[in-house]
């Protein structure tokens, strides 16, 4: 039967609930136990797919396509399990069904509420979500206290009690702060979270305290006899110089040890030696780059966090440090590329809108022009492929429609608009939904023999995850591929006129210049890291070589 262990955050947000999360599945993973994780998300909102990266960070798309907190790419990083649609929900979500059982009459007639209905909704989530794991860890977003998140802690109450106290825990994230003037840490937020849970019915079975410093014994035995918790289940972690070193912190406390006491888990010792390697390699590097990231979001740089992962395994498998130089394309824009001298790759990621968009143009050209190692990411792929058509091809005006509707040369556009009328490419209107015109999730892509993205993959046919909505132009695609832009990869999806999507291009007289329409990064691990990202701080390691 699935045990559960419930994450509940105190005091303040952005502890690390996430993080504390999948670093706890790490360790249980490590014990051959089969872990999966859910994030329940307290916002209205359906999904995260169109909220604004300012307000949430990135959204981070799953193999079945579904758009999720970016917590999940957090869990995937951490574990093996590959999470789905089931692991992520939100307040929106669970309205969204209950309402709709209520227009179809499930209800009877009766008074929808939210005790038992909303309630009953998030239980049976969990439940589905845990699937058959040996332990499903759910986190509950949003702090204890808000009005949001009550429905979802009353359902954990209500879980906790029919499943029993040896098949359910929780963990609650609280904060001790260390005053420098005092000289010591302040055990009474902590005290004021945890009786804010028990006025609520949760009792914790488990503290983990973030602090600056390292809590000492005293100070864990206090909040102990405060909070009515077990000595040894209040953990002191303190800020960690690398997140991926927290699983080893956390057992060397004895965390794991305690839950498998607790609920009766027979499994094997945890052996963390993967991490450890993961800690050494990017703790003591041998090489050193610097990749200028070209983006519209760079003053948050949540919107970009798993791409900020996949350079750093990257750096992790080649033993490099990666320096990322992030600049606005904005700035490029305005005042042109010097901020691109010195770096020995660049890198435009994906995104939306048209703002900055000539800056990354400008930034691609100076990538190619320039023989420096460049990596395009959806959007990144999509601003390379328009840029050649300006430059090279002879195609002045040429742009997205998602840009310009009205553009001469429409090299990138929605499939719906292409209109193939006597040899002519026409573009016409197409009504769209923003969350309902995605192409997303993970589809097949077959790579061609004697390219750059063959050969780091190993491999013909490839799967990655996707989450855009315009593509390659099929129907100017030979004007392109005449002027020397390769397609390196392409998609199992095909276009009216049955014409495979274009999913990588490489520009054929560069040394590494490669874009793909798909997310590389939602596949990267620490363990494992990912083949285009190593091999594209390779080139940037080679670059950097031979400019010395």
């Amino acid at each position: 039967m699935t045990r559960y262990i419930f994450v509940t955050g105190g005091v303040v947000s952005s502890l690390g609930k996430g993080i504390a999360s999948a670093s706890l599945a790490a360790i249980l993973e490590a014990r051959n136990l089969k872990v999966t994780i859910l994030k329940l998300d307290p916002y209205i909102n359906v999904d995260p797919g169109t909220m604004s990266p300012f307000q949430h960070g990135e959204v981070f798309v799953t193999e079945d396509g579904a758009e999720t907190d970016l917590d999940l790419g957090h869990y995937e990083r951490f574990i093996r399990t590959r999470m789905t649609r089931k692991n992520n929900f939100t307040t929106g979500r669970v309205y969204e069904t209950v309402l709709r059982k209520e227009r179809r009459g499930d209800y009877l007639g009766g008074t929808v509420q939210v005790i038992p209905h909303v309630t009953d909704e998030i239980k049976r989530r969990i439940v589905e979500g845990a699937g058959n794991a040996d332990v499903a860890i759910v986190e509950v977003g949003g702090t204890v206290g808000d009005i949001e998140s009550l429905p979802f802690l009353e359902a954990t109450r209500q879980l906790k009690l029919e499943v029993g106290s040896d098949r359910a825990m929780l963990m609650h994230l609280t904060l001790v702060p260390y005053i420098a003037t005092a000289g010591e840490v302040k055990t009474k937020p902590t005290q004021h979270s945890v009786k804010e849970l028990r006025s609520i019915g949760l009792q914790p079975d488990i503290l983990i305290c973030r602090s600056e410093q390292p809590i000492d014994q005293s100070a864990r035995r206090k909040i102990a006899l405060f909070t009515n918790v077990e000595q040894r289940a209040v953990i002191s972690l303190e800020d960690a110089k690398t997140i991926y070193n927290i699983p080893k912190m956390l057992h060397a406390q004895g965390l794991d040890e305690f839950i498998v006491e607790r609920m009766r888990l027979k499994c094997d010792a945890a052996d963390l030696s993967e991490w450890q390697a993961v800690v050494d390699a990017q703790t003591f590097p041998q090489h050193e780059v610097t990749i200028a990231m070209v983006g519209k979001y760079m003053e948050l740089l949540d919107a970009y966090k798993s791409l900020n992962e996949a350079l750093m395994h990257a750096g992790i498998q080649t033993r490099t440090r990666v320096n990322i130089n992030y600049i606005d394309s904005e700035s490029i824009q305005q005042q042109g590329t010097d901020a691109l001298e010195g770096a020995d790759a660049i890198l435009v990621p994906g995104g939306f809108g048209e703002r900055g968009i000539e800056g990354k143009l400008q930034a691609v050209r100076f990538a190619r022009e320039n023989k420096v190692p460049y990596l395009g990411i959806c959007l990144g792929m999509q601003v390379a492929v328009i840029e050649y058509a300006r430059n090279v091809v002879g195609m002045p005006t040429a742009n997205s429609t998602e840009f310009n509707h009205d553009t001469e040369y429409p090299v990138v556009g929605l499939i719906a608009e292409w209109v193939d009328a006597s040899g002519k490419t026409e573009i016409r209107d197409v009504d769209s939904d923003l969350g309902g015109t995605m192409r997303l999730g993970s589809q097949d892509c077959s790579l061609v023999e004697g390219t750059h993205v063959r050969s780091c993959y190993g491999s013909a046919t490839i799967r990655e995850r996707h989450r855009h909505r315009y593509e390659v132009n099929n129907n100017l695609l030979p004007d392109l591929e005449k002027a020397g832009l390769t397609v390196a990869g392409y998609s199992s999806n095909t276009d009216s006129n049955g014409k495979a999507l274009v999913e990588v291009i490489e520009v054929r007289d560069h040394p590494w210049f490669v874009a793909c329409q798909f997310h590389p990064e939602f596949n990267s691990t620490p363990r494992d890291g990912h083949p285009l990202f190593q091999a594209f701080v390779e080139a940037a390691l080679a670059y950097h070589e031979a400019k010395e």
